[in-house]
């Protein structure tokens, strides 16, 4: 099977708006038959994408920009983490927080422009993929691939999970990664064998080299200053995020209650419509009832009208 043939039709298919998904693949499944049955039988297995999956997808075709924006914070974060600047990871934090916001505001609006107006409950799992591609290089990748399946999650702590994220696996370019660590003893045995290699002439120079002084590691309160200084900008980006949840509960709040006011004067207003409707139908009952009396007795009063003038030329005759 060709897997680039299989990325090119999913790309494809994951770019269409959300109810259009199932028609979209069947459509596409029939049209790779020709280039072999194992392509096709991949085509009809890719699977359809969660809504917020979904939503996050529109946002890597349509506004690719912002989640660029989201993964250069990202990089910037893990290098002041390394770093430990916690001046940086304050600022960060804060830069976090805004973007993570707008990216939010920007997905609801691509998702509502292709046809499908996301929840709150979904743009709330856009957000969380959305911090797991900040936090994670290959969650990074996985979202900007714009073939993703379901959402992502970040702890902070391990990588993000994430097997089954992605419809086309091999389509997504995998991170770049540090090389592995030298152990110690390494470094020794490779210093002694150099140190044996070089000339005497060399020697003068190494000395100055060892005489320079030399970039002292993190100290413990360092490493506590940054660990606390990033554990303060996550209070900081839980509790702007908790105000921004009550806000949105208290307005939640309020809607329902003018609802319920709403629905309860709709009901008075049936009932009494209803008791009108009864009325009015007994009303013309009745008035049914006398129409057809007084028809009644206009025949009978024709009738007699009839008679007396037939009465009334008999007598003018004789």
């Amino acid at each position: 099977m060709d897997d680039k043939a299989l990325s090119t039709i999913a790309l494809e298919l994951y770019a269409v708006p959300f109810d259009e998904f199932m028609a979209a693949r069947t459509a596409a499944a029939k049209a790779a038959t020709g280039s072999g049955k194992d392509l096709a039988a991949a085509v009809k297995a890719l699977p359809k994408p969660s809504a917020a999956a979904w939503a996050v997808n529109m946002m890597a075709v349509h506004e690719s920009e912002i989640l660029a924006q989201l993964a250069d914070l990202g990089r910037r974060m893990r290098a002041a983490q390394s770093a430990l600047d916690a001046r940086a990871l304050r600022e960060l934090a804060r830069e976090r927080r805004a973007l993570l916001d707008t990216a939010v505001g920007t997905a609801r609006s691509v998702a509502e422009r292709n046809g499908r107006a996301i929840s709150t409950a979904i743009a709330s799992d856009v957000e969380r993929t959305l911090g797991a591609l900040i936090a994670d290089e290959g969650a990074a990748a996985a979202v900007q691939s714009g073939l993703l399946v379901r959402t992502l999650s970040a702890d902070g702590v391990d990588t993000v999970d994430l097997e089954g994220a992605v419809a086309v696996p091999g389509a997504v370019p995998a991170p770049r990664t540090s090389p592995p660590p030298v152990p110690e003893h390494k470094h020794k045995q490779r210093a002694t064998a150099a140190g044996a290699a070089r000339a005497p002439s060399e020697q003068p120079r190494l000395e100055a080299v060892r005489e320079t002084p030399r970039r002292t590691s993190p100290s413990a309160l360092e490493k506590a200053r940054a660990v606390l200084a990033d554990a303060e900008a996550a209070e900081q980006d839980a509790s702007a995020l908790a105000t921004e949840r009550r806000d949105q509960l208290a307005k939640t709040e309020q809607n329902v209650a003018e609802l319920t006011r709403e629905t309860q004067d709709l009901r008075a207003r049936l009932k009494a419509s209803e008791e009108q409707l009864d009325s009015a139908r007994k009303g013309l009952s009745s008035a049914a009832a006398e129409a057809k009396q007084a028809a009644r007795a206009a025949e009978k009063a024709q009738r007699s009208a009839m008679l007396a003038q037939q009465r009334v030329l008999r007598l003018s005759a004789r």
